[in-house]
């Protein structure tokens, strides 16, 4: 008489732990459960044939996830004059299989070691979801199962877009066999990557001043991220004749641009998080996953796009986050059109890193010079910028009919919803608009106090 193996299990009658030993099978080389056979191979057989196949076929058609029956027959034969239930199982295609309310860690997914069902280890595990799933990250399914996306469905609702069960699947949170995939991992309030910001005093990392840590879904990172850097994102005022000239350290647009690149083309099959250093005369972003084969870095800068994160791009284009592929690096660039300094971009293996200058620091050292010092050999120029000329524009449009909401800015400049909002939370911020009224109603009126000074220039 044969012997239980890899591929061969006993059991004398129906037990509920049947389940565990169909779901090791589908997870390594397939196998066969014979129901009504001793551990020592003699054959007990088994009654009510019918009843005990109607358990097996219902026990793994609702217990084990992906779905396994197509994978699975369950049939009778008479060994020794008697009845044995016999329960074959193929290698599945979709693995690893497990156990529905355990989910896809070691208590859920079982293989088979030797003669034993035993569970796997989060290494098995991971190798089986990267096999099936190819080198695609964000299309593999999610380890954790157990998803809320309270915050990403707040995101949608505010721009008007829908986010239910078919919106998941285009998108892609949902995968084919209705498990949650990384992408939906990354949106998602469990999300364990996550952004380290840090503020050194100085142009070295000698000294801390602050330092934060943003987790959630990516587009609240994003959001926590860009509000964060913002508030050491000083405004310097010069007179360089009648008129006052305002300048940010960093034009919001680098800013912005920069930390979605980052988010967007991260390799999050690593763990490590996005770096963020702010230093008195620099930005630098630093992200995990370097270019993909057959990408330089003058490709980049020439605006070439090749997507490590395809599907998570495409939620932020949705969301009018991305206008279009590839123009991140290029308006970058062009915000630092008229500036002395520029941002470097620096690329190793498995690192990319941007590096954005304090358009105002060249001036600062000028001006904080002792007696007898010499000046840098920096050409010092003051220029009028995108983003004042976006200002003052917005000051005219308030003067003119008292106040101004978003769809004037994007009609009358020309930009996206996603700039619009950032203009206007930039001058709110900074005190020159006062904000009234939420949702749709939302007004922004020029600041008493701006407007006198304003008028004072």
């Amino acid at each position: 008489m044969f012997s239980e193996g890899k591929t061969i299990e006993f059991k004398r009658q129906y037990v509920d732990d049947i389940k565990n030993t169909v779901t090791a099978f589908a997870n390594c080389d397939g196998g066969t459960l014979y129901i009504g056979i001793d551990d020592d191979g003699s054959v007990c057989g088994v009654d009510n044939a019918d009843d005990i196949m109607l358990r097996v076929t219902s026990a793994v058609r609702d217990a084990v996830r992906p779905d396994i029956t197509m994978f699975t027959e369950c049939r009778s034969e008479i060994m020794d004059d008697k009845t044995v239930i016999c329960v074959s199982v193929q290698r599945g295609t979709a693995r690893p299989y497990y156990i529905h309310g355990k989910g896809i860690r070691p208590e859920g997914v079982y293989v088979r070691q030797g003669a034993s069902t035993v569970p796997a280890t989060e290494a098995a595990i991971l190798a089986m979801i990267k096999e099936t799933a190819g080198d695609s990250y964000e299309n593999a399914r999610s380890f954790n199962q157990e998803l809320t996306f309270n915050q990403t469905q707040k995101f949608f609702e505010e721009r008007g877009i829908k986010f239910g069960e078919t919106q998941m699947r285009t998108l892609h949170f949902i995968g084919e066999d209705n498990t949650y995939t990384n992408l939906a991992f990354l949106l998602s309030e469990q999300c364990t990557h996550t952004i380290k910001a840090a503020v050194f005093e100085g142009s070295t990392k000698t000294v801390f001043k602050n330092r934060k840590e943003f987790s959630g879904s990516l587009l609240v990172q994003l959001e926590d991220a860009f509000s964060y850097i913002n508030q050491y994102n000083r405004t310097r005022s010069e007179f360089p004749g009648l008129y006052r000239v305002d300048a940010r350290d960093y034009p919001i647009e680098a800013i912005r641009e920069a930390l979605i690149n980052a988010i967007v083309h991260r390799d999050y099959s690593f763990s490590a998080s996005i770096l963020i250093r702010m230093f008195d005369d620099r930005i630098e972003i630093v992200t995990v996953g370097g270019l993909l084969k057959g990408i330089s870095v003058d490709d980049v800068k020439l605006g070439v796009s090749a997507l490590r994160n395809q599907n998570l791009a495409n939620v932020f284009y949705r969301l009018k986050l991305i206008e279009a592929y590839g123009t991140g690096i290029l308006k970058i660039n062009e915000s630092y059109n008229g500036y002395t300094v520029k941002p470097i971009i620096e690329v190793s293996d498995n690192a990319f890193k941007i590096t954005l200058p304090n358009t105002n620091f060249p001036k600062e050292r000028q001006t904080s010079l002792f007696v007898g010092e010499t000046a840098p050999a920096y050409n010092i120029r003051t220029v009028r910028t995108k983003a004042d000329e976006r200002k003052s524009a917005v000051i005219e449009m308030c003067r003119e009919k008292g106040y101004v909401v978003r769809r004037d800015l994007e009609r009358s400049l020309g930009v996206s919803q996603a700039t619009a909002i950032l203009i206007l939370r930039d001058m709110t911020e900074s005190g020159i608009l006062v904000k009234e009224g939420a949702a749709r109603q939302v007004r922004y009126y020029l600041n008493s106090s701006a407007v006198n000074s304003i008028k004072r220039l």
